[in-house]
């Protein structure tokens, strides 16, 4: 068999699996799309999905944020005070924390948390046989499994975000106080100066667009997962990782839309 021959002969089943699943994919979320607005809604579900993503994440979310606050105004200061503009401190830490660092790093624990708890649930479910059991029953699986998840993670992201920059902004201020003395008021007075509407309605607006990416792909995985234990595992890390990637996209491109508004 001649050597190019060979090449494609590997190559194609590659590129056709790639389509394929961007095909599913696509029609994975067109079908929420759909369900999201008919009847039934599952109310309690949606809450019941809230509470296990927003308050279950609460205490890794608190403590990243305050180290998160501490160690990028440790680092900070130093730079800052060899030109003379360590009182520029709490500035710099809002618009960094509001603009970039809480919803990334946020985006990226729920990610890590909450991404792979719903791949590994949805697919142990279907390694058991319980989503089609759900259809047999005569229950709508996707809209009590799929849609109640996403519906969750874009609902209590942008919540956890503002959670994450308040906890980040107070870590600073006690950096900030123990270096500069600087009183609560007068530390969050520079802090809210240096803050634009667009800022908090671009944080907001990313953040749900994070909570909807992490929600739809630990769904997709877990409802597409291979048959057996192994096929488990393999959803919850690749919930993660797809996640993850497609987070750092968004970030990316919502960043050159932002400067494009941002612009004079």
């Amino acid at each position: 068999m001649p050597e190019n021959t060979t090449k494609n002969y590997f190559i194609t089943p590659k590129i056709d699996s790639f389509f394929s699943g961007l095909a599913s994919a696509f029609r994975f979320v067109k079908r929420f799309f759909k369900e999201v607005w008919f009847p039934p809604y599952e109310f309690q579900e949606v809450v019941r999905q809230c509470y296990q993503v927003g308050y279950n994440s609460l205490p890794l979310i608190s403590l990243t944020g305050f180290i998160v606050g501490i160690v990028f105004t440790n680092q900070s200061r130093p730079s800052l005070s060899e030109f003379g503009a360590a009182s520029w401190l709490p500035a710099l830490i809002a618009i960094a924390i509001v603009r970039a660092m809480g919803p990334l790093v946020t985006a990226l624990i729920a990610a890590g948390k909450v991404g792979s708890s719903i791949g590994a649930e949805l697919g142990s479910m279907k390694v058991t046989e319980q989503i089609d059991a759900m259809e047999v029953s005569g229950t709508n699986p996707y809209k009590f499994l799929v849609v109640s998840r996403v519906l969750a993670t874009t609902f209590m992201i942008p919540i956890l975000v503002m959670y994450t920059d308040f906890v980040g902004l107070m870590g600073s201020f006690l950096s900030v106080n123990a270096n500069e003395k600087v009183s609560l008021t007068t530390f969050f007075i520079q802090v809210f100066d240096a803050l634009s509407f667009l800022d908090i309605i671009s944080s907001v607006l990313k953040s749900i667009l994070f909570g909807f990416t992490i929600g739809m792909v630990g769904c997709y995985k877990g409802w597409h997962s291979p048959k057996g234990t192994e096929g488990v595992g393999r959803a919850a890390n690749g919930s993660v990782v797809m996640a993850m990637f497609l987070i750092f996209i968004e970030e990316l491109l919502s960043l050159q839309i932002i400067n494009f508004f941002r612009m004079p």
